[in-house]
Formats: structure tokens, sequence, C-alpha cells
């Protein structure tokens, strides 16, 4: 029996003893992450933005087996967020779309989530209405051509069905349902709800795919709300992606479970303290950035050169030289080598080797 097919559903329970004093970590966990970006101004938090929504991004969708192109995503956001990165890449149509959908949830958090808002998500994540090689149903919730909508595993013949979400003659009063009481003021701490809103969302199941990308952006729209914050300092989806096998596990024991979804909360309030706790790692390359540009308060940088410095305090792949210089300030190899000399001269660029044009170099970290 799935937890649906019950009487009461969708009036989820939970042991608020057993609860309460993990909540009240996770609390003072994200307060004090906040606490702490708050410290750093404006600028260097939405570079943390950009580096934990990349890592959103790649992590919501590696969960689902798909493997995107970290420079596209850094970069499609980036334009979004208006932070200069210099030459980018193109991007494709795919990365476009998880990425208008990750900041629509959590830029504009407080907007309502509606029907039209998911089916727009929904159409974002397949701009052809194609799922690998199968054509499905998109901006609209599954149909009954769709079939049963099952998650299995195990070889052709002899799948074991894991899950078997309602019939698709369900879903317009169940996102009904979903819709109003997401919406609706709650006395429930929003960190709960937002477990409740992922759990819910992927049980109903209402896409034909994409539903666990779009259950964990609904999850981080929620987390927004309860931080009353548009920015991001720390990645559910990237902990999940760790921690993939014991996710599939707990849903699908909490799914053919009762109502009392305990153990999704203990489970979801654990795996996000942990996301809260390796954001730290995370966000390390920007700790280092404002550590260098207050060791250089007031002195004088022209424009190329805090944007290549910048480029290479956020982790420049490969190795420095002049004609790369030129390449990302977009200016002639003699500009290119006035604005390195001057920062060796000032000892916050050193040669990395020697020997004429092969010369690369290195900021000085000190």
């Amino acid at each position: 029996m799935y937890i649906y097919e019950y009487k009461d559903w969708p009036s989820f329970t939970w042991d608020q003893i057993k609860i309460a004093p993990l909540l009240v970590e996770v609390r003072y966990q994200q307060g004090r992450l906040l606490g702490h970006m708050d410290a750093l101004g404006f600028y260097l938090r939405e570079e943390a933005t950009l580096q934990t929504l990349t890592q959103d991004v790649l992590k919501t969708s590696e969960i689902e087996g798909e493997t995107l192109d970290t420079k596209q995503v850094r970069s499609s956001i980036a334009k979004r967020l208006g932070i200069n990165l210099g030459v980018t890449p193109p991007v494709d149509r795919n990365v476009e779309g998880i990425v208008a959908i990750m900041l629509d949830a959590t830029q504009a958090y407080n907007k309502p989530l509606t029907e039209d808002r998911l089916f727009g998500w929904h159409a974002a994540l397949f701009p052809t209405s194609y799922s690998g090689i199968q054509r499905i149903t998109v901006g609209g919730w599954r149909t009954e051509a769709s079939g049963p909508m099952q998650i299995v595993s195990g070889p052709y013949g002899r799948e074991k069905v894991h899950y078997e979400a309602p019939r698709y003659d369900h879903l317009q009063n169940e996102m009904k349902r979903f819709l109003k009481w997401f919406n609706a003021p709650s006395k429930t701490d929003l960190v709960i709800k937002s477990a409740l809103a992922h759990f819910g969302f992927v049980t109903i199941h209402p896409f034909d795919d994409g539903n666990g990308r779009i259950a964990r952006v609904i999850a981080d729209m929620m987390l927004a709300r309860s931080e009353k914050s548009r920015q991001r300092f720390y990645s559910m989806s990237g902990q999940i992606q760790r921690e993939r096998n014991a996710y599939y596990d707990v849903l699908e024991s909490c799914q053919k479970g009762s109502l009392d979804v305990t153990d999704w909360i203990e489970w979801y309030l654990h795996c996000l303290k942990r996301a809260i706790v390796a954001s730290e790692e995370t966000l390390q390359g920007v700790l280092t950035k404002a550590r260098f540009w207050q060791l250089h308060t007031g002195e004088t940088f022209n424009e190329r050169q805090k944007l290549v410095l910048n480029r290479l305090l956020d982790g420049f792949n490969g190795k420095l030289n002049s004609s790369k210089w030129a390449k990302l300030a977009k200016c002639s190899q003699d500009t290119a080598l006035r604005d390195i000399n001057d920062l060796l001269e000032r000892e916050i660029l050193v040669k990395e080797n020697f020997g004429g044009r092969s010369t690369s170099y290195q900021i000085c970290l000190l």
C-alpha cells in the first residue's frame, strides 16, 4: 500500500520530540552561515551564490544521470546575476533551462507557486519535448498515454517496482491541493515545510519526466523563504548527490509506509545540516578572494587587472601568460604586458617560470 492510498493522505504526521532538537541545530547552522556571509559584502555574496547555484544545477542533474558542462552552467548563471566573467562559451538550451528554473525559484521565492509556473519550468527542462529519444508531454501533467508512472530497476523481464505514482486522472486534484498548501501561510517551520514539499511533490510525480529535479527546486524555493534570502550559500542537491543511495532508500521506505514521515524529515534535516557544513569548503575560494581584496584595500587597479585577478581567484584553469591575459581582458599584447609588469612590481603577481614567451604568472596569496 502506497502512502497516497491512505484515507487521510496527505495529512502527514511526525514525531515532534524527535525532530525538534535537530531542527534547532539546523536553524542555528543556517543563521551562523548567513551571518558569516553577511560580513563579506554584497559583491562577494553574489560570487558565493554563483558558486553555490553552479553546484546545485550540476548536481541535481547528476542525480538523474545527466552531466552538464560546468563552464556553460557557470556562464549562464553569471549572466543572469550580472557578474562579468569575460569571454564565456555558448550555452546549450538544456543548460539554460535548468538555470532559468533554479534562479526563478530562488530569486523570486516569494512569488506563488502556480500550475502555469510549474508548466513553464517543465517546458524549460525539455525544450525539444523529448526525454532522450522518447517524446513526452511537456508543460502539462501526465496523461493516460503515459501509462503507469513506475520507478523500476533490474533487467528486462525481472524488473523490481520500487514505487508507482498516483494515476493520471488523480493529478489535477492532487496538484491543486498541493499548490494550495504550498502557498498558504504555515504554522509549520518552513524548513520542515521544505522537506514535506519535496516529499509530497516527488510522491505525486505529476510529470512524465523531471519530477526529481523540480521537487528539489521546490524544496530550495521553500528554504529560500525560510531564510528570507535570494542568495544561496549551500547546495542541498550537491549533498543529496553525495548521499544518493540513502536518498532513494528513504524515499522508497516512506512512500510505502504510513503517513508518519518522521524518517524522511529526520534524513532531510541531517542532509541539510551536512550541506551547510560542506559549504565551508565550497566557499573557501570566495573567502580567499575576500582576504585578497582586503589585503589590497586602497590600492589602484584598472578594470582589466580587476577582471583577470578575479578570474585567477575564482580558480583559473591552466597557465596564465600574456596572450591569455590579452584575450581575457580584450586588449592588445602590449597592454597586457604593461598590466602584468605593474602587478609584478607590486608583488601581486609572481612569475611561475622563466623563458621568454613561455613565462606564466600566478597570483601571490600571502
